[in-house]
C-alpha cells in the first residue's frame, strides 16, 4: 500500500453504497480476483473493495467522499493495461465499466462523444452505423475501454495515418482529485483560450484525475481497403519500403507492421498462420492502404508502389490479398506470434520508440548487445515500425531454465533501454509508464522534465490521492 493511503475509514463503505447502489460495490474476493492481476500476469494488485460508478456524479461523489476519507483511488478500465497502471495496491478500487453509453454521434461534425468505459470495438461500431470511420485500433479492442486508451495514450496499427488518441480527443470531462468535473467536452478543431488542458490527462495514466467521457474525432468510413505481405530485402530495406509506400499511395497507407521470420514461424508452428509466399526470408511487411472513394483506385496504388519496389530491390517478393478473407489471413500472421510467443518460453517484453529512420540500427545494436549479454537469447523485434515504434520482445534461450531467465529481467532492460536512449529514442513507445517503469523515467527522462511533471501532480493532486505510485 502506498504510504500515504489510509486504510478504508469507518462509515465509508456504507456511504460509497449509498452513492452507487448495491450494484456499484463489491468486496467479494472472486469478483475481484481477475482485476487485480495484468494481461501479463507478472503483476499483481489488492484491494478490500471495488467501486463502480454509473454515471459522472456518482464518481465525483465518490472522489470526494475518499478525499474526506484520506483514501487512495485507482481508475480501472478493461484492464488491459501493460505496465501495471491499472492494479491497486490498497487502494480502492474504481471501476468504469458501467459508464459505458454512446451520448452523441455527429455525423457531419465527425464527433463522437462516448462515457470512458464504452469498449473501444462499440465506439468503432457506432461510428460505423453513422458512416463514419473511429481509427484507433488495437489487438485489446474487443475488450479494452476508451478511458484506459486516452488514460495510456494508446497507439495501434492506424497511427502511421491518423495519430495516436491524442490526436483522435476533441474535448474531456474529468473529474479531477478534489471531486470537481471539469467540463471539457468541446468539439472544437480550433480554441486558442488558455492552456490545452485536455493534454494534461490524455497519458496520465490515472493520476491527474479521471476521465469519465471523451469527444473523439471521426474520419471519412473507408470503402476500399487492399493488404499486402512483403518480403524485404534486409532490414534496412523496412525503412526504404515505407518512403516508397508513402510516396506512391498518396500517403493512403494506414498499416505498415514489420514481421520477423521467428514471428511468423511462430504462428505456423501451432497451426494459427501459414506462410504465404514460397520461400522464407528474414525479414517482411505487412501493408494496408485503405481508400474513402469507392473508385477502384486502391488496390492499383498498392500493385504499382509494390512493383517499383521489386524493380529497385527493395523487396524481393510479394503477395496481395485478393479478399477479406485472405486479408484477414495475412493479418493473423501479426496477431498470432503476440499470441503464440508465450509457448516457445517465458518472454522479456518492451515497447520502444526511436526515430523511423533508425529502427534498423536499434534493432541490430540490441540484437548484438544482448546476444553477448545473454547467449542464445532469442529477439522477436516486430510492430508498427511506420511510427518508429518497436515491440521488442525477448524469448528465453533454449537451454536456460525459465526461473533462471526471468532473473535476468532488469540486466535485459538495461541493454535495450541503454540502446534506445543513444539513438534518441524512448522507453516506453505506447504502453505508458505504470508501476513498472517508474525508475525508468527518473533514468532517462531530463531533471526539468521530471520536476514540471511533479509540479503539475502536486499542483492537481497535492495529497497524492489519486492513483498513488504510478508514472512519478
Amino acid at each position: 500500500m502506498n504510504d500515504i493511503v489510509r486504510p478504508i475509514a469507518p462509515g465509508l463503505v456504507e456511504e460509497l453504497g449509498r452513492i452507487v447502489g448495491p450494484k456499484g460495490l463489491t468486496s467479494d474476493s472472486e469478483t475481484l480476483a481477475p482485476l487485480l492481476k495484468d494481461w501479463t500476469g507478472y503483476y499483481k494488485g489488492e484491494t478490500a473493495l471495488m467501486v463502480s460508478p454509473a454515471s459522472t456524479e456518482e464518481v465525483a461523489q465518490v472522489v470526494k467522499a475518499c478525499a474526506r476519507a484520506g483514501v487512495g483511488i485507482v481508475p480501472q478500465g478493461g484492464n488491459t493495461g501493460l505496465v501495471g497502471a491499472q492494479l491497486p495496491h490498497g487502494e480502492i478500487l474504481l471501476s468504469l465499466k458501467r459508464m459505458n453509453r454512446v451520448r452523441q454521434v455527429d455525423a457531419m461534425d465527425y464527433t463522437i462523444t462516448v462515457e470512458a468505459g464504452c469498449v473501444l470495438a462499440d465506439v468503432q461500431k457506432a461510428a460505423l452505423a453513422a458512416d463514419r470511420f473511429f481509427p484507433l485500433s488495437l489487438g485489446a479492442e474487443g475488450s479494452c475501454v476508451i478511458g484506459g486508451n486516452i488514460s495510456t495514450n494508446a497507439g495501434g496499427i492506424n497511427v502511421i495515418r491518423y495519430g495516436n488518441t491524442r490526436e483522435l480527443v476533441l474535448g474531456l470531462e474529468v473529474v479531477l482529485p478534489d471531486g470537481q468535473v471539469w467540463e471539457g467536452l468541446r468539439r472544437l478543431r480550433k480554441d486558442n483560450t488558455g492552456y490545452a488542458l485536455k493534454h494534461l490527462f490524455v497519458g496520465a495514466e490515472g493520476t491527474l484525475g479521471i476521465v469519465t467521457a471523451a469527444t473523439l474525432r471521426l474520419f471519412p468510413r473507408p470503402v476500399e481497403q487492399a493488404t499486402a505481405f512483403a518480403a524485404l530485402r534486409d532490414l534496412d530495406a523496412a525503412i526504404e519500403l515505407l518512403a516508397i509506400l508513402r510516396a506512391g499511395s498518396g500517403d493512403s497507407i494506414s498499416s505498415y507492421e514489420l514481421i520477423p521470420r521467428m514471428g511468423l514461424e511462430i504462428g505456423a508452428e501451432f497451426g494459427a498462420s501459414v506462410d504465404p509466399l514460397a520461400e522464407k526470408h528474414d525479414w517482411y511487411a505487412l501493408i494496408e492502404y485503405s481508400g474513402t472513394v469507392a473508385d477502384g483506385s486502391t488496390r492499383p496504388k498498392l500493385e504499382a508502389t509494390l512493383a517499383v519496389a521489386l524493380e529497385q530491390g527493395v523487396i524481393v517478393d510479394a503477395t496481395i490479398a485478393e479478399s477479406l478473407g485472405q486479408s484477414a489471413q495475412l493479418w493473423k500472421i501479426r496477431e498470432a506470434m503476440v499470441e503464440y510467443q508465450y509457448k516457445i518460453g517465458a518472454s522479456i517484453k518492451h515497447d520502444v520508440s526511436v526515430p523511423v529512420s533508425r529502427v534498423p540500427e536499434f534493432i541490430r545494436r540490441a540484437n548484438a548487445a544482448l546476444a553477448k549479454e545473454v547467449p542464445g537469447i532469442r529477439p522477436l523485434a516486430f510492430g508498427h515500425v511506420g511510427d518508429g515504434n518497436v515491440h521488442y520482445n525477448l524469448t528465453q534461450p533454449k537451454d536456460m531454465e525459465r526461473a533462471a531467465y526471468v532473473a535476468l529481467t532488469d540486466q535485459v532492460h538495461r541493454v535495450v533501454y541503454d540502446t534506445c536512449a543513444a539513438l534518441d529514442g524512448s522507453f516506453s513507445a505506447e504502453h505508458g509508464v505504470g508501476a513498472i517503469k517508474r525508475e525508468e523515467l527518473v533514468r532517462y527522462r531530463p531533471k526539468a522534465e521530471l520536476e514540471l511533471m511533479r509540479a503539475v501532480k502536486k499542483a492537481l493532486d497535492p495529497m497524492n490521492r489519486m492513483n498513488p505510485g504510478k508514472v512519478l
